[in-house]
């Protein structure tokens, strides 16, 4: 073996050995495309309309309370804070064990309670204390879910249980000690066997009038409760729905506040708890299973706004009707929906910032020999894949601020509206951020893989939504099934419709014309009269399918079932018409000027999209197949349109940087070596 070899590889296994950067004759220069470059700088000549009052209008409330809270948490280093690239990020560390993450959760409550944040989560009233609370409870969802789910068990379900389901001796005892985490609360619905199906819970609570107490019993394996947030390790209270058996007479699901633990952490007697085990996501939630073993509790500790049980053992309800009932027990997940609808539409703004801000300063391709890289996002295709979703989030958002506002301000005749469109608005957002981050998960390609980045973490924090408060597609057949019962009442006394943005029903059917123009697709009353002919057809189709089904025997609860294609049909048409309708009133309300054409831009484009992916429009012929080509056509047009304000859109969110990741900013940098050293 010659000497020069040798002294080769011992140089090599040397500089291995001492971690020397190579030499300079093996470091790789960069080429100019892969100089990260601000999108700022060649943005900035796009920008026709102020970015802080288009805020304003996506936030719609508490501005100033968002923005303080988003400095609390960006200030501390419980929140994980980290510099890359001479730039703070926030986010949690998901390299933590479960355990850790539990921990860190807590301490994080602790450090908001300190700061004032819950002040009047609870004890508060009126529409500005609610819309306080839900802007804050926004931003700690946007930093992380895990926290924003522990305080909506404990706030929200247990508290908003006892405010809504107990009455004042309830809220003298537990509401302040609630919002100031004297106790911790926890909210057992759910069980292994029933979960959408609350009526068929298998929990059972009797009264003894001998002692005055109820009497809690897991009668059976699927009776165990079953994901309840909180209960694994900290919980020391559960609200527990329950049916409740009357001298042997089953009154239905009731609400009772039991128990759990002591004030040091122990389980209390005849109550057994386990865990659930490691989940996709969320793990800083600590979920958990609950057997009670006749569990006795005070009489006084049966929520008794809906009904309640005297000394002696009567039952005692002014609402007569078991069905209405049971409908105002399920009052307090009203509250969680709004949280988890308008919670997605926030993730969603932050997948778009981080992978449109990327598609702004990533280069892939030429298409001209030696010529310059193009960036992602002037790929028509990649303007499709990202600027239509843009779209949406910026419909939705509208909608979202419309639902709170019906939420806060609400009164016993507007609830079942409120149910209907939550119910609506929670599955088709959620379903949407789940589209949105796989999509802008892929449009960053290897760089969307990574944790730091974010979204793709969303993707196992945040699928949960389609499930908890109430399945999605179990949702979508609830709305279904209310718009019947409208269509049938309004048919069988001859009245017009009225609530739920149906009215539309009372004029004649609208007419689209043979062949469309460009203007006229672009135009707000053609496309809120293409939404308002698919809900009236739906609703009509889906009206006379049931009533088919009926007719051959069938129940009307089974014919129900068997219609289920038109019921989904019928709930994605409700949604959007409604998200539409919303959009074009926000809209409306503007000046002339550069904001409201860029408006309706992402209008127009919103509406065409949810065309161009519902075949319903050609399955049942609102559109011929030309009119439906030529919709098509304007999508890319629209997606070019909106090219140049892209940026500006999404700075529009108000997202402090520390809130977005590494890759919407200077990627090249922070993955560069120095700063794997560093």
């Amino acid at each position: 073996m010659d000497t020069n070899r040798i002294s080769r590889r011992t140089e090599i296994l040397s500089n291995h050995l001492r971690h020397d950067p190579p030499t300079a004759t093996t470091l790789l220069q960069h080429n100019a495309c892969l100089c990260y470059s601000p999108p700022e700088l060649s943005e900035s000549n796009h920008v026709t309309f102020d970015t802080s009052e288009m805020r304003k209008l996506l936030d719609g409330h508490n501005l100033e309370d968002r923005d303080w809270l988003f400095g609390l948490m960006i200030q501390n280093r419980l929140f994980n804070r980290r510099e890359i690239d001479g730039r703070v990020f926030v986010s949690p560390d998901y390299n933590q064990s479960m355990e850790q993450q539990r921990e860190m959760t807590m301490k994080r409550i602790s450090y908001l309670l300190d700061r004032g944040v819950f002040r009047g989560w609870l004890t508060g009233d009126g529409p500005q204390e609610e819309l306080r609370k839900l802007a804050l409870h926004e931003v700690i969802g946007m930093y992380d879910h895990s926290l924003a789910v522990k305080l909506g068990v404990h706030i929200f379900l247990w508290g908003g249980a006892v405010k809504f389901l107990g009455t004042k001796r309830h809220h003298d005892k537990w509401l302040r000690a609630t919002e100031n985490y004297e106790l911790k609360g926890c909210f057992a619905m759910s069980e292994l066997g029933h979960g959408s199906n609350v009526r068929g819970i298998e929990t059972i609570t009797t009264y003894d009038p001998n002692t005055g107490e109820f009497v809690i019993n897991t009668p059976c394996e699927s009776a165990q409760k079953y994901w309840i947030g909180g209960a694994a390790n900290h919980a020391t209270h559960t609200i527990v729905f329950s049916q409740l058996n009357i001298n042997g007479s089953n009154q239905g699901v009731h609400a009772f506040i039991a128990q759990i633990r002591d004030s040091d952490g122990n389980i209390c007697p005849n109550i057994r708890i386990a865990e659930c085990g490691h989940k996709i996501g969320l793990n800083g939630v600590d979920n958990g299973r609950i057997w009670f073993d006749n569990v006795r509790i005070p009489r006084e500790n049966l929520l008794n706004s809906v009904a309640d049980v005297s000394p002696s053992g009567e039952y005692l309800s002014a609402i007569k009707n078991a069905d209405q009932r049971f409908g105002a027990f399920l009052a307090p997940l009203t509250s969680g929906r709004v949280t988890i609808a308008v919670s997605s539409v926030y993730i969603s703004k932050i997948s778009l910032a981080i992978a449109i801000r990327y598609a702004l300063t990533r280069r892939a391709f030429s298409i001209t020999p030696n010529g310059p890289e193009v960036l992602l996002l002037d790929y028509p295709s990649h303007q499709q894949r990202l600027l239509p979703l843009l779209a949406k989030i910026y419909a939705m958002s509208f909608a979202s601020i419309e639902l709170k506002m019906m939420y806060v301000n609400r009164t016993p005749e507007s609830n079942k509206a409120i149910h209907i469109i939550s119910s609506a608005y929670k599955a088709t957002f959620t379903w949407n951020n789940m589209r949105t981050l796989q999509e802008c998960r892929e449009a960053c390609g290897g760089q969307g893989v990574k944790t730091e980045n974010r979204i793709g973490q969303f993707k196992g924090e945040f699928d949960v939504h389609s499930t908890f408060e109430g399945d999605n597609n179990v949702l979508m057949q609830q709305i279904s099934k209310a718009l019947l019962a409208e269509y049938i009442a309004c048919q069988t006394k001859n009245k017009p419709f009225k609530g739920l943005g149906l009215e539309h029903m009372n004029e004649t059917s609208p007419v689209i014309p043979s062949q469309l123009t460009s203007s006229t697709i672009k135009s707000s009353e053609f496309q809120i009269d293409l939404f308002h002919l698919r809900e009236r057809d739906l609703l009509r189709r889906f009206a006379e399918e049931v009533s088919e089904h009926q007719s051959n025997g069938n129940s009307k609860e089974f014919a129900f079932i068997l219609s289920y294609q038109l019921a989904e049909d019928l709930g994605r048409a409700f949604s959007e018409r409604a998200i539409l309708k919303t959009f074009i009133e926000a809209e409306s309300a503007l000046p002339a000027g550069s904001m409201k054409d860029v408006l309706s831009l992402l209008r127009s484009l919103y509406a065409l999209i949810c065309v161009d992916e519902d075949a319903a429009f050609l399955r049942y012929g609102y559109l011929s197949t030309e009119n439906a080509s030529a919709v098509r056509k304007e999508v890319p047009k629209l997606c070019g349109e909106l090219r140049p304000h892209a940026l500006a859109l999404v700075n529009s969110f108000g997202i402090p940087d520390a809130f977005l990741s590494p890759m919407a900013y200077n990627w090249v940098e922070s993955n560069s070596w120095s700063s794997a050293q560093h």
